[in-house]
């Protein structure tokens, strides 16, 4: 498992090692599409009750470009 930070990690045999939050099998492309298609924050913790709001902020300090399946070894993490 490579863990971003205390709100967000990934595992190779969980959801095909996509970036998720912690505790939880929410992806967390769902909080950046989500804000591409115009939602709030709120709106999007309403959508996923599970997600924490401090992780939500947590990540959204991270470059989203380190989020994506792919790219995670390139950005040096």
């Amino acid at each position: 498992m490579i863990s971003f930070s205390n709100s967000t990690h990934r595992h190779p045999d969980i959801l095909s090692g996509t970036p998720m939050f912690v505790g939880i099998r929410t992806p967390v492309r769902s909080l950046f599409d989500c804000l591409e298609e115009g939602d709030t924050l709120e709106e999007f913790l309403h959508q996923f009750p599970f997600v924490k709001r401090k992780q939500v902020i947590l990540r959204t300090l991270e470059a989203p470009n380190r989020l994506l399946p792919g790219q995670v070894e390139n950005a040096g993490i």
